[in-house]
């Protein structure tokens, strides 16, 4: 069995802060008839209310898909007037517009807000932040090298560790506006923005010359 050779441990870390970069927010609405597939967005009264609603404000159509159907129904039976649930995904490219489409989901007195889901383009930050630690691995272990009067010959073993620290999200809490209320009153209280921690640490063993 060939023995391990002489090493010494290096472990270093690096963190950075992310913005979100745009958002899916995840509406329910309400409907007075029951309307399947993508016909809903235009057939489903409230739906389509909806939907030109937020085509109107400047969303384009794709960014609204529609997730699934819930079907209400009192006696169990299933009639033509029988109300349904709709699941909306709304993709909010833009985050300088999100403010605005929550107002106009909150004017919809049959949609409701029930999560926004965060997105982030992160690959490259994650690349480069992994570069960042392992610089930080390699000028330690030179200095400890030199401490200890060894050479650094090469790496024996590598593992990296990355993870994400997500800031609370609070739960929307949408405050439906009334005709009546002046145009600057707040109509939503909830994060309009949001970020999260990455976290990047590696442990390296580096192969060194005899002590």
């Amino acid at each position: 069995m060939e023995s391990k050779p002489d090493t010494i441990k290096i472990s270093t870390s690096h963190k950075e802060e992310i913005s979100a970069t745009h958002a899916d927010l995840h509406v329910t609405v309400k409907g007075s008839s029951l309307v399947s597939g993508n016909e809903a967005m235009k057939k489903a009264k409230e739906v389509n209310q909806l939907v030109e609603a937020l085509t109107n404000f400047g969303v384009k159509n794709e960014a609204v898909t529609l997730q699934g159907v819930h079907l209400e129904t009192e006696s169990g039976v299933l009639l033509k007037s029988s109300s349904a649930v709709y699941r909306l995904k709304i993709r909010c490219e833009d985050l300088n517009q999100l403010a605005g489409m929550l107002d106009v989901i909150s004017s919809q007195k049959n949609a409701t807000l029930e999560r926004i889901e965060w997105k982030y383009s992160e690959d490259e930050k994650r690349n480069q932040m992994l570069k960042v630690a392992i610089d930080k691995a390699k000028t330690k272990a030179e200095q400890v090298a030199g401490s200890l009067n060894v050479k650094l010959l090469g790496v024996y073993d590598f593992i990296e560790n990355i993870y994400d620290e997500e800031t609370p999200v609070f739960q929307p809490q949408m405050m439906m506006k009334s005709r009546a209320a002046s145009a600057d009153a707040p109509s939503l209280g909830m994060d309009v923005q949001h970020s999260k921690t990455i976290h990047v640490n590696v442990e390296i063993w580096y192969r060194v010359s005899a002590f």
